[in-house]
């Protein structure tokens, strides 16, 4: 059974929707949470890195006791020998754990990512319940995307061989792939196996999960969230067009771009390594590229468009950019096969491209002025922080439960 979060938590030991007294309410906030995070590179621009900031912050304003305990790879590259270091870590599971943690005598153990700069030994030795949040598909996939060649490709865990990665050199090419692949233990790896919850995106990340073996019942769902100094209300909308995020393949930037209508206003807010080749095919069109711009910038953008264009190409593990055109009130244009899409299809807050984009276009002009009231309704049910701090609190007590119950995680 895989717990589904959307609004209020459901015990999936209970069956029910939990409840709890004013006692249970102090105890709940009274954990100290370790906060388990290897920041990426400043160079590679990172939502998780900012959605793990932002949780740490939504559990203190709760009233838990958290620290964070962070290996930065900003610090690990001044050292010469960090790219020797980081192999072996990714090959073997062996290297740093989070220092200090024992002083810290956490009641849970949140753990985010640990590739490449943390060991994952200390995991099985781990005394608190530990809660794996599921951002990608790394476990599974070299890559994290379960992306190959302009499309979904999930052949090592359907064969359970990292072989394919090595050969397609899907870790930034055959030789930085071979460690990794090496390090790939699918449903074993011990984020997951040592896990007593597992936090999933979406139903689809969830569901994916659970077909490669993860057990269902450690499985809960829960989204992502707005902090509420970020959410400046619904706009009115206008006339251009908006993509926010990385310029990446498995986004879907540069196709987008080369079927774009040359007569639309598109504005591209994002860097990557296909910014040459979308800048080029922007030209003739009435597309403008921004580069990056704050996170503050950007939903003033979404307040303004008519729509969000979402044409990453990938499973994707959330879209942080579709919660915020939400916020915006803003309706967004989705493709299969990613998780947006089925956002979408089940909240009815936008439209899935399904033939020429041209059409598509046309049809959003008349049905998406109407949406923006319900995208933000959908926004105000279940993107909020304290939807998913009721939802957290319920996770982290049943894995507590668990752990202090003698029951198998």
């Amino acid at each position: 059974m895989v717990s589904v979060f959307m609004g209020q938590y459901e015990d999936p030991m209970i069956g029910g929707m939990g409840t709890t007294s004013a006692a249970d309410d102090d105890r709940n906030n009274s954990y100290r949470v370790a906060v388990v995070h290897s920041f990426y590179s400043s160079g590679v621009p990172s939502g998780e890195n900012v959605v793990v900031q932002q949780q740490a912050d939504a559990l203190r304003r709760a009233g838990y006791s958290v620290e964070v305990f962070a290996q930065r790879t900003d610090d690990r590259e001044r050292s010469r020998l960090y790219p020797l270091e980081a192999a072996l870590t990714a090959a073997t599971g062996r290297g740093p754990s989070p220092q200090r943690l024992s002083d810290f005598n956490p009641d849970i153990i949140h753990v985010h990512n640990l590739f490449p700069n943390y060991g994952k030994q200390w995991l099985v030795e781990s005394v608190a319940p530990v809660i794996s949040s599921l951002h990608n598909y790394r476990p599974m996939c070299a890559a994290g995307t379960f992306y190959r060649d302009g499309k979904v490709c999930t052949d090592c865990p359907d064969s359970k061989s990292s072989l394919p990665a090595v050969q397609h050199g899907c870790y930034r090419g055959r030789i930085a792939s071979v460690p990794v692949a090496l390090g790939q233990k699918f449903e074993r790896d011990p984020f997951l196996a040592e896990a007593s919850a597992i936090v999933a995106l979406s139903g689809q990340m969830s569901s994916t999960y659970a077909s490669y073996g993860v057990p269902p019942e450690r499985l809960h769902v829960l989204p992502h969230f707005l902090p509420d100094a970020l959410d400046g209300g619904a706009g009115s909308g206008g006339d251009y067009w908006l993509y926010g995020g990385r310029l990446s393949h498995e986004k879907g930037i540069l196709p987008l771009v080369q079927e774009w209508p040359s007569e639309r206003p598109l504005l591209i807010a994002g860097q990557g390594e296909l910014e040459a080749e979308v800048t080029a095919a922007s030209k003739g069109k009435n597309v403008r590229m921004l580069g990056a711009v704050m996170r503050d910038h950007l939903m003033d953008l979404m307040r303004g468009a008519v729509g969000v264009v979402f044409p990453s190409r990938c499973l994707e593990g959330f879209g942080l950019v579709y919660m915020e055109a939400l916020a915006a009130g803003t309706p967004v244009l989705a493709w299969e096969p990613s998780v947006v899409a089925s956002f979408i299809r089940e909240d009815s807050t936008g439209a899935v491209v399904s033939g020429a984009l041209a059409g598509a276009l046309e049809a959003a002009d008349t049905s998406f002025p109407s949406m923006r009231s319900h995208c933000r309704d959908v926004f105000e049910r279940r993107y909020r922080e304290t939807p998913w701090v009721e939802g957290i609190r319920g996770i982290y007590d049943t894995a507590y439960g668990l752990k202090h119950s003698g029951s198998p995680s």
